[in-house]
C-alpha cells in the first residue's frame, strides 16, 4: 500500500505544481501597464525645499510601469545642477529618460521618463509655440512588454500661456504619433480642462481614461480645483480601463499625480 500512496502523492505534487506554473505564466502575460503621469515642480516640493526622495517614495508607492513626468531640469542652476531623470531613476531602480524642450538657467528643461523596462528605440518631437512662448516637447520610447507585444509611450507638457498655443501642440501630437505603427499612451500635463479645444482636438484621435461625466481634478494638489494632468490613448479600441486614481500627495509637487492601469487588447 506504500507505493501506491507514494505514487499518488507525487501526482498530486506534480499536478499541483503544474497548476501552479501555468497560473503565474497566465498572470505574467497579462497585458495591464500601469502608467503615471506627474509634474514634479522641478525637484522642489510644496514646502520650497529639494527633495528627490519625497518624489522618489511617491512614485515607488504608485509602483508604474512607466512615468511621463514634465518641469524636468537637467543640470539647471535652481536644481542644484542635478540630472532629475538619473536621480530619480536611481532612487526608483527604473531606466531614465530625458528629453530637451529648452535651454534654461545654465543647463536645460523638458520632459522626462522612466520604465521598468528598457528602451527598443527613443525620440524627441518638438512642438510648436507661439514666439515669446516657453517651447515645448513630446518624449517617446518604444518598449516591448512581457507578453512580447510593442508599445510606444509618449510625455509630453502643453503651453501654460494659453490655449492658442496649446491647440497648436494639440494638433502636431496628432499628426506625429496617430502614424505610430504601435499601440500608444500619452501622458502629460496638458495645462487644460475637459472640454476645451486642445482637449477637443487631441480627443479627435485618442481616447481619454478620465469620467466625462464627472472629471476629477488634479490641480492644485492641496486643494485640487482643475483637471489638467491627462492619460489618453490610440487606438481606441486597442486598450481598456481598469483602474484610474488621483493620488493627493500635498507636499510631493503642486500637482497631483495620475495614475491609470490599462490592459492591452489584441486586435
Amino acid at each position: 500500500m506504500r507505493p501506491i500512496k507514494l505514487r499518488m502523492s507525487i501526482v498530486i505534487v506534480c499536478i499541483l505544481t503544474f497548476a501552479t506554473v501555468h497560473a503565474q505564466t497566465k498572470v505574467e502575460n497579462k497585458k495591464i501597464v500601469k502608467v503615471l503621469s506627474f509634474n514634479i515642480l522641478g525637484g522642489r516640493t510644496t514646502k520650497g525645499d529639494f527633495n528627490l526622495d519625497v518624489l522618489a517614495k511617491l512614485i515607488n508607492d504608485a509602483d508604474p510601469d512607466f512615468v511621463a513626468m514634465q518641469e524636468v531640469d537637467y543640470k539647471v542652476n535652481r536644481s542644484k545642477k542635478y540630472d532629475l531623470a538619473t536621480e530619480l531613476g536611481w532612487r526608483t531602480k527604473m531606466a531614465p529618460l530625458f528629453a530637451r524642450a529648452m535651454y534654461y538657467d545654465g543647463g536645460e528643461y523638458g520632459e522626462g521618463i522612466l520604465s521598468k523596462l528598457s528602451f527598443l528605440s527613443t525620440r524627441n518631437v518638438a512642438l510648436p509655440y507661439i514666439s515669446g512662448q516657453e517651447p515645448r516637447a513630446a518624449i517617446e520610447i518604444v518598449a516591448e512588454l512581457p507578453s512580447k507585444d510593442t508599445i510606444a509611450f509618449v510625455g509630453t507638457h502643453f503651453a501654460h500661456e494659453g490655449n492658442a498655443g496649446r491647440e497648436l501642440q494639440a494638433k502636431k501630437i496628432n499628426e506625429v504619433f496617430s502614424k505610430n505603427k504601435y499601440p500608444t499612451i500619452l501622458a502629460g500635463d496638458l495645462n487644460a480642462t475637459p472640454g476645451s479645444g486642445p482637449i477637443s482636438i487631441l480627443e479627435e484621435v485618442w481616447e481619454a481614461t478620465y469620467d466625462k461625466e464627472n472629471p476629477e481634478p488634479t490641480h492644485p494638489s492641496d486643494g485640487p480645483r482643475v483637471k489638467i494632468d491627462y492619460i489618453m490613448f490610440y487606438p481606441k479600441d486597442r486598450w481598456k480601463i481598469i483602474e484610474r486614481v488621483v493620488i493627493k500627495d500635498t507636499i510631493a509637487s503642486d500637482h497631483c499625480a495620475y495614475l491609470v492601469t490599462l490592459e492591452l487588447l489584441s486586435e
